[in-house]
């Protein structure tokens, strides 16, 4: 087994570091990141590798002032290891904002397995990664994220008890799309609340950009709710599986098309990061973005133009903590029930942080910065 330490990083170009609450420092590599940046703060990063099986992965632990560190395992064909090792950094301290808010007990971290899962998964692989996590003594607890699936954490467990996101078979919950677009519909309602005065999205245009996993199950919330609904995917079989069952919900070309739809109210990124751009924001038609996708503000400062523009954003890591929620249950014995009713409070959450930004003159995104700084601040007090 590899060893707990860290090593100098700079984050390549092909890697843009975001804003909000999965930011970390670009400048002077990890170190500096670790010990001098106020985005920073991470406690512990441990490089694991296992050369029999192959296995090179990235552990971040960011804060755990109100628990156990709990976020997913991120399979992914990095182009370097200083890429690998800047995405565990920003998704960890993410991962401390998103369980903050969703009133977790628990703080922040995440894990990535540097490789193409189609050419280097293996069991053993996994199991290797296992004692890894195992070897933390629970101060992290993993998950699925990109690139990962329940199959999998059902092998992991086999070597770390400290695993969520297994199928039911095993002790889990399984697959976290449902809660996870339940969460995002309830951000949705919010945002109408607070825009238009009423939590519907009843004859209001919705784009949905990305009906995978969990996009798929968003539309049908949206249709039940008696939404316009427009979608778009790089996937033909994603778009066909809607159309299947709904054929009055239209596609768009793309998402460059689906954001300047005429008379467009809400728009719901749900597939790649970094969704909210110089380019993007500029030609929104939306007066409303709330959507799945993690961390869809492509670099800081991205809010405001928003703002400016007279556009109300529901911070990603708020709206989308379904699944989380539905993990973390998990280990005190899964109930699906439970996990829906701590879902539906992220309508209430997502009120409150619009009316703090209100309050506070602040784009919604710093204003759930504070307020889970706040919550993880009186818990290192308490």
């Amino acid at each position: 087994m590899g060893v707990t330490t860290v090593t100098d990083v700079r984050p390549s170009p092909e890697h843009p570091v975001q804003g909000g609450a999965s930011a970390v420092s670009a400048d002077g590599g990890v170190l500096h990141t670790l010990f001098r940046s106020e985005q920073g703060g991470h406690e512990q990063v441990v490089l694991c590798q296992d050369r029999a099986s192959g296995l090179r992965a990235v552990i971040a632990i960011h804060d755990t002032a109100l628990g156990p560190a709990l976020g997913g395992t991120r399979f992914h064909a990095y182009a370097s290891e200083d890429e690998a090792v800047l995405d565990a950094l920003n998704l960890s301290r993410g991962m401390s904002y998103k369980n903050a808010l969703a009133g977790l007990d628990h703080g922040g971290g995440k894990a990535v397995i540097i490789g193409d899962p189609e050419l280097i998964k293996t069991e053993e692989l996994l199991l290797a990664y296992g004692r890894f996590v195992a070897s933390l003594g629970g101060r992290y607890v993993t998950a699925c994220d990109v690139g990962t699936y329940v199959a999998d954490m059902d092998v992991v467990a086999r070597t770390n008890k400290w695993t969520t996101g297994r199928s039911p078979e095993n002790g889990g919950a399984g697959d976290s799309s449902v809660l996870t677009a339940f969460g995002v519909f309830q951000g949705m309602r919010a945002s109408a609340q607070h825009l238009w005065g009423d939590p519907t999205l009843r004859g209001r245009k919705v784009g949905v950009a990305g009906v995978g996993k969990v996009g798929h199950h968003l539309v049908e919330h949206l249709l039940q709710d008696g939404a316009e609904v427009v979608i778009t995917d790089v996937r033909a079989e994603s778009i066909e599986r809607v159309r299947s069952r709904h054929p009055q919900v239209t596609v768009a070309a793309d998402t460059g098309a689906l954001i300047r739809t005429e008379g467009l109210d809400l728009y719901a990124p749900c597939a790649l990061g970094g969704a909210l751009n110089d380019e993007t924001v500029p030609v929104l038609t939306a007066k409303v973005v709330c959507g799945a996708a993690n961390n869809q503000l492509a670099h800081p400062g991205v809010e405001k133009d928003l703002a400016d523009r007279g556009i109300l954003y529901a911070p990603d890591y708020v709206v989308n903590a379904g699944g989380v929620i539905q993990v973390a249950d998990e280990l005190h014995g899964f109930d699906f029930d439970r996990c829906k009713t701590k879902a539906a409070k992220i309508f209430d959450t997502t009120l409150a942080i619009f009316a703090r930004a209100k309050e506070d003159g602040i784009p919604p995104a710093a204003a759930a910065d504070r307020l889970a700084e706040q919550r993880m601040a009186d818990a290192r007090r308490s």
